[in-house]
């Protein structure tokens, strides 16, 4: 009895004191059994630090919306596939551009440089946003649905990088490969060599490979599937972009990469 009423004292504080707890204490359920999988009431309750009853009433509250389900044999609760249902009918609605805009905009204004975003198209990446620097005076020449091919591109090698070699390779097969300046890689072993350096380091860079004269730093941007459709580049004149300036801007490139890697619903690579 007095279990009960101690229960029963914790749920009237809860839906009546502060509603918004028990909407948390829903998301904590869910998002403690997306970490467990299938699990016993006893277990949850025990992980969540919730009296047993109080974790049933959630669990019953989620079963009725078809967010969990119970096995029938084992007892066993798990989160059912309505979650996935319902992401993915948002992101069918999700704007890329005006998602990542904030973000390209934010490190822009905190590097001084122009940051593009583009999306890849076969074996070349098509710019699809621009920030332009407000801070310099230098313009970088690139426009909004140029093209630009995936080898010898920061951004192509971004997600080159978060591929396999096969498919690496049948991007380089495919792939009209010219020496656009005296820095461009043109051979299938520098490719991998430098894929390597960036699947370790988390970002790529453009040493003047299609350009001569501007360098950039690259990171992609995998979707919440893992498929390699984005990614980001901040770039600048050879002038202002020296080894010690983008050893500076590395940390704001990733840090914006673990953001919108988050955004888009994807673990960071």
């Amino acid at each position: 009895m007095k279990e009960n009423l101690e229960t029963m004292n914790e749920n009237t504080e809860a839906d009546s004191k502060n509603p918004i707890q028990v909407v948390d204490r829903v998301f904590q359920v869910m998002e403690t059994m997306s970490k467990t999988g299938p699990i016993g009431l006893v277990e949850l309750s025990n992980l969540l630090n919730l009296h047993k009853s109080t974790t049933h009433r959630l669990l019953n509250s989620l079963a009725y919306m078809n967010y969990v389900k119970q096995d029938d044999e084992t007892g066993k609760y798990a989160l059912s596939l309505k979650l996935l249902e319902v992401a993915n009918r948002n992101l069918n609605h999700t704007d890329i551009l005006k998602l990542a805009h904030p973000y390209l905009k934010k490190l822009s204004l905190q590097t001084g440089e122009t940051i593009h975003l583009v999306q890849r198209d076969g074996t070349e990446a098509v710019y699809i946003d621009k920030v332009e620097s407000y801070v310099n005076s230098v313009r970088m020449v690139s426009k909004v649905g140029s093209r630009i091919p995936l080898y010898c591109s920061g951004v192509g090698k971004a997600m080159l990088a978060c591929m396999s070699n096969e498919e690496v390779k049948k991007i380089w097969d495919s792939s009209d490969i010219q020496q656009l300046t005296p820095y461009t890689i043109t051979t299938l072993e520098d490719l991998y060599e430098r894929l390597d350096i960036i699947r370790t380091t988390g970002y790529a860079l453009d040493d003047e490979e299609n350009e001569e004269g501007v360098r950039c730093i690259a990171a992609c941007i995998p979707d919440y599937k893992g498929k390699v459709r984005h990614a980001f580049s901040l770039s600048a004149p050879i002038a202002r972009m020296s080894d010690e300036r983008i050893q500076e801007l590395i940390p704001h490139v990733l840090d914006l990469k673990a953001e919108l890697s988050k955004e888009f619903g994807c673990c960071e690579r």
